[in-house]
């Protein structure tokens, strides 16, 4: 018989390998075995892609009891508050839908405090800047200091004093600079500040700012922030006011600046001293664009009583 016809018996064909001895596969064998891998793998992506798309929304966590409505999802009352009256205030956590990463950059908010009364709308910005987030620069002058140490019992001699005002995680984000030092960050254009507000106010200070004038580093501040085009907040605090305040009022306003004398409203129904002080806070916010939970809003008529109606006019 010849070669050509015969065939191999099945005795005849290549016997597995024995235990030891290296495998010999044919390039036919290794692009099979080589296919079968890629299919396995096709198969493993699918699944994973299965149980991606059935996790495309998970279920949302139930909102925590009191986040949400009446007062125990506002910003915690202040360490300010509790060291002006010595009575505690329960804290709440801070609700802030947007919290700031903690890796995130701040921006730095110059709050400048002079002799006027109100130190309490100054520490109670600062409070509400930080958690929204800002660094905060603060500037306060010689009679501010005397306010401070008079209104919230803090005598502000340098930056250890700041404990009586804020815990430490707002302490730390703030920067203390006094009045007198004119040679401070933001005396000059270049530093970066997001916006400066003198709070509280005093006449003395407004007329300076009116006219120009520079002769420590708040009037500097709120000087550079007009020229270069940054917000200026000024919240006079005096009562009555004269016709030269109202014409410096009036001066400041036309160079830029917005003047927002503290005068709490009531509509949102005050009941401390605290709840005034967060109006004039929050509005000072609003105008800034920083983001804030203080329930200060204005409820709509739908917040009346049953049967009253609200007045078209007060006249």
């Amino acid at each position: 018989m010849s070669k050509r016809n015969s065939v191999r018996p099945p005795s005849s064909r290549k016997a597995a390998p024995a235990e030891g001895e290296p495998s010999r596969r044919t390039p036919k064998d290794e692009r099979g075995g080589a296919k079968e891998e890629r299919g396995a793998a096709k198969e493993e992506r699918g699944g994973a892609k299965e149980e991606r798309g059935g996790s495309r929304h998970p279920p949302r966590p139930a909102a925590a009891a009191g986040a949400t409505g009446g007062s125990s999802g506002r910003t915690p009352q202040s360490h300010w508050l509790q060291a002006a009256s010595g009575t505690p205030v329960p804290r709440t956590p801070n609700t802030s839908p947007d919290p700031p990463r903690r890796d995130a950059p701040r921006r730095t908010l110059i709050v400048a405090v002079t002799g006027a009364s109100g130190a309490a709308y100054a520490a109670r910005l600062v409070e509400c800047a930080v958690r929204a987030g800002r660094r905060v620069h603060l500037i306060v002058t010689k009679a501010g200091r005397l306010v401070l140490a008079d209104e919230l019992g803090a005598p502000l001699r340098d930056a250890r004093d700041l404990a009586p005002l804020w815990p430490p995680e707002i302490a730390r984000h703030v920067e203390y600079t006094p009045a007198e030092k004119i040679g401070g960050g933001p005396a000059s254009g270049s530093y970066a500040a997001e916006a400066t507000v003198v709070i509280p106010c005093s006449m003395n200070t407004l007329a300076a700012l009116a006219h120009g004038l520079a002769g420590n580093l708040v009037q500097r501040a709120a000087s550079v922030a007009l020229k270069e085009g940054r917000p200026l907040v000024v919240v006079p605090r005096e009562m009555p006011v004269t016709t030269i305040d109202l014409e410096n009022m009036a001066r400041l306003a036309s160079a830029g600046a917005t003047v927002m004398p503290a005068m709490p409203g009531f509509y949102h129904r005050p009941r401390t001293v605290a709840d005034l002080v967060d109006f004039v806070v929050a509005k000072v916010l609003d105008r800034l664009g920083i983001a804030h939970d203080l329930a200060v809003r204005w409820p709509g008529s739908e917040k009346s009583g049953p049967g009253e109606q609200l007045p078209e006019s007060c006249d």
